[in-house]
């Protein structure tokens, strides 16, 4: 395991790699201003690069010193089309675009983790696969990175796969946390267009309004999911964008409406997606009017192995103690595209603290917000975190 002290060395280049990444955010699966970064924060490693097809991907394999299987590291690259709204003096040069989730520290704490396992290379039983990935953010970039092979990258299929993310609210600063199960719930998206038929608002009776059958379709559907979901597997729908017509006195031909669906089971993600479908054609029948209904199913839930979870936390206490590494009491409604790895591995995602000092991690803006911050000392102590976990999982493999 590498302890705070060993990232030392390296924490100046990692935090200004963090900076250059935070002020040249890029979005989805075409990062080349990130990619151009990370290849050269990587450059004179002992590492064999190979970089996407269909994306802006790197992947890099550690071969250690001695034989044994292989273990993965994910760090996502993507930035949000978030205009940021903090005074750093590393703020995003690039209008509408932000690391407001946190993923340059991502990236650059796995930078930091393949410099803290090349230097004892030597020691290692087994290979370190390093993951990354583009496109996190809806663009379901883990699954494209899978299909072009980067969990086989070693020439055998890793044994275990870790990912962190940081938090700006809620966990201080250098705080871990992670649970066996469901640690993050599955995000499906609805797009729902309803068809009438147009006409003045005067006469209602000679024109077929999706109005009504539109705002009907929204309230009945929070009721289907408090009467479908079982109270202790629960679901969350919420319409996100709601639009029809352009005039006060006009009926318009159609209407539309957009939400997010969150569920944390497969068991109740098939219910709730049966139940939206249901409720959704139920109202249009009732009201006279035709309905389009696009389903989509975007990223499954997030399930940790409860081995890999367990070692996890098992490491991470020994090198912190019980105050800094613990069991999350309940999954985060949040969904993520390393929910694909995990599907096809064991493996742990976990999340580290990285409120700055002197801010209320009960009251700091959250991830995703505008004026969200992470203290740059997450950075060497997260590469810490992910180095550890890869080193010590080589090394249990090696004593079975």
């Amino acid at each position: 395991m590498f302890s705070s002290s060993d990232a030392l060395p390296y924490a100046e280049r990692l935090i200004a790699l963090r900076h250059a990444l935070h002020r040249e955010p890029e979005l989805g699966l075409d990062l080349p201003l990130t990619q151009a970064k990370v290849l050269a924060a990587l450059d004179g490693l002992p590492l064999e690069i190979t970089t996407g097809t269909a994306l802006t991907s790197i992947t890099a394999v550690l071969r250690g010193g001695r034989p044994g299987p292989a273990v993965l590291l994910r760090g996502d690259m993507d930035a949000l089309p978030v205009q940021e709204e903090t005074d750093l003096d590393h703020a995003s040069t690039i209008p509408g675009v932000m690391h407001a989730c946190g993923h340059d520290i991502h990236t650059s704490a796995l930078v930091g983790a393949a410099h803290l396992l090349a230097a004892r290379r030597d020691e290692l039983p087994g290979d370190v696969v390093f993951m990354f990935q583009p496109g996190e953010e809806g663009q379901r970039g883990a699954k494209v990175m899978i299909d072009e092979g980067v969990l086989d990258a070693a020439g055998e299929r890793v044994i275990a796969a870790y990912a962190i993310h940081v938090a700006a609210t809620v966990l201080p600063l250098g705080v871990v946390a992670t649970r066996p199960g469901t640690i993050l719930a599955a995000s499906d998206s609805v797009t729902v267009t309803v068809h009438g038929q147009g006409g003045h608002g005067s006469s209602p009776h000679l024109a077929v309004d999706p109005v009504p059958a539109l705002c009907e379709m929204v309230t009945a559907l929070q009721t289907m999911v408090t009467r479908t979901a079982d109270v202790f597997d629960p679901a969350v729908l919420t319409v996100g964008s709601i639009h029809a017509g352009s005039a006060f006195n006009v009926i318009p031909e159609n209407g539309t409406f957009q939400a997010t669906v969150r569920t944390f089971s497969p068991e109740t993600h098939r219910a709730i997606q049966a139940g939206v479908r249901r409720v959704v054609q139920g109202v249009a029948d009732a009201h006279g009017v035709r309905v389009e209904i696009d389903y989509q199913a975007n990223y499954p839930v997030t399930v940790n192995d409860p081995a890999e979870t367990a070692f996890a936390l098992a490491t991470l206490r020994e090198m912190y103690g019980p105050q800094r590494a613990f069991e999350a009491p309940r999954p985060v409604a949040g969904a993520e595209d390393f929910s694909f790895v995990l599907e096809q591995v064991p493996g742990a995602y976990l999340m580290v603290g990285a409120v700055p000092p002197g801010t209320d991690p009960a009251t700091a803006p959250m991830n995703h917000a505008p004026q969200a911050i992470f203290d740059d000392r997450s950075v060497p102590e997260a590469a810490v975190v992910l180095a550890s976990l890869a080193a010590a999982r080589l090394r249990q493999a090696a004593s079975a």
